[in-house]
C-alpha cells in the first residue's frame, strides 16, 4: 500500500515542527486542577509571614530608634511632698547634664491612668504609694559610664534630701522584648522558606505526573521531528498560566488576611504597636512575592521536565 501525496508532505517537514503545532497534540489544563490553588495558599501563607515579619521589623526599629537615647527615673517615696521635692531637685540636677536635652516630671494622674488597668481604682488612691517617674531625653544613646554619671548627679542632688533614685536606660529594659521580636522575625524567614520548598515540591510532582500521563505524546511528538526544548516549553506554558493564576489569587488573599490582621491591631491603639506599620518598601517586596514564586514555579518545572526527558532516552 503505497502513502498517499499529503502523507509524504508531512513527513519531510516534521522536522521543522512548530511549538504551537505540538502543543495541540497535548491536552491543556484547566484552572479546576489542584495545582494553582495549591499554590494561591502557599503564596497566600508567604504574604502573611512576610508581612508579618516586616511589620516586627518596623516595630523593632522604631521602638529601639525613640528609647536608645532615653532613660526613665524612678523616685520610691511614700510621703507625697518629699517625693514631690525630690522629683524637683533630680529633674534640675538632671538639666544641666550636657548629655541631656530635655526632662519631664511624669504626672501623678498620667502614672494611675497607665497602672490603672493592673491595680483598678486603687492606682488613684493614697493607699497604693505610687513611685515619681522622670523621663530624659539624651542627645544620643549613652554608654554604661555616661549612666553612671547621671546616677552620681543623682545621688548627689538627692543626698541632702534623704532620699535615693534609680536611673534605668530604656533600651536596656526592653532587650527581652527586642529578642521576642527578632526570634519571631527569624520564625517567618523560616516559613517563607518552608512554603517556598512546598510550592517547589508541588510543581515537581505535578509537572513530572503531567509528563508521564503524556509521555506517549511526547514520543509521537519527537518521532514527528518536535525537539526537547519545544516539549519543555509545552510544559512551561501550563505551569506558567497555573502559576500565575494561583499567585493572583494567593496575593488577594494574603492581602486581605493581612488587612483584617491590621484592622485588629489598630483597634489596640498602642503607640508601640503603631510603630510597626508597614512603608511602601515594604508593599513593594510583597507585591514581588507572586513574581518570585511564578519563577520558582518555572524554574521547577524546567528542571523537572528536563530530568524526565533525559529519563526516556
Amino acid at each position: 500500500m503505497t502513502a498517499s501525496p499529503a502523507s509524504e508532505e508531512r513527513v519531510p517537514n516534521a522536522p521543522s515542527m512548530k511549538g504551537s503545532a505540538s502543543a495541540r497534540l497535548l491536552p491543556q489544563t484547566r484552572f479546576g486542577g489542584p495545582i494553582p490553588w495549591v499554590i494561591a495558599i502557599l503564596i497566600a501563607l508567604v504574604v502573611i509571614a512576610a508581612a508579618g515579619g516586616l511589620s516586627l521589623r518596623n516595630l523593632a526599629d522604631n521602638a529601639r530608634a525613640d528609647l536608645s537615647d532615653a532613660v526613665t527615673v524612678q523616685i520610691v517615696e511614700a510621703d507625697p511632698q518629699s517625693r514631690n521635692a525630690q522629683a524637683t531637685a533630680a529633674a534640675n540636677a538632671l538639666s544641666s547634664h550636657p548629655l541631656v536635652t530635655s526632662v519631664r516630671i511624669v504626672p501623678e494622674a498620667e502614672l494611675a491612668e497607665l497602672l490603672e488597668p493592673w491595680l483598678g481604682s486603687s492606682a488613684a488612691s493614697e493607699d497604693v504609694p505610687i513611685p515619681a517617674l522622670i523621663d530624659v531625653e539624651l542627645t544620643r544613646q549613652a554608654s554604661s559610664a555616661e549612666i553612671a554619671q547621671l546616677q552620681g548627679a543623682l545621688d548627689d542632688a538627692l543626698d541632702q534630701l534623704g532620699g535615693a533614685a534609680r536611673i534605668d536606660a530604656q533600651s536596656t529594659w526592653l532587650k527581652p522584648v527586642y529578642d521576642a521580636l527578632a526570634a519571631m522575625q527569624y520564625l517567618a524567614l523560616a516559613l517563607i522558606g518552608l512554603v517556598a520548598f512546598a510550592t517547589a515540591a508541588a510543581v515537581w510532582l505535578a509537572a513530572r505526573s503531567a509528563f508521564f500521563n503524556h509521555s506517549d505524546t511526547v514520543e509521537i511528538i519527537h518521532l514527528l521531528g518536535g525537539t526537547d526544548a519545544q516539549v519543555t516549553k509545552i510544559f512551561q506554558r501550563s505551569v506558567l498560566r497555573d502559576a500565575a493564576f494561583g499567585a493572583i489569587v494567593g496575593l488577594v488573599l494574603g492581602l486581605g488576611a493581612v488587612w483584617l490582621l491590621g484592622q485588629q491591631f489598630a483597634a489596640l491603639d498602642s503607640g508601640m504597636i503603631g510603630g510597626g506599620g508597614l512603608g511602601w518598601i515594604d508593599w513593594l517586596i510583597i507585591a514581588c512575592i507572586p513574581l518570585a514564586g511564578v519563577l520558582l514555579a518555572l524554574i521547577t518545572g524546567r528542571i523537572t521536565i528536563g530530568f524526565a526527558l533525559r529519563s526516556m532516552l
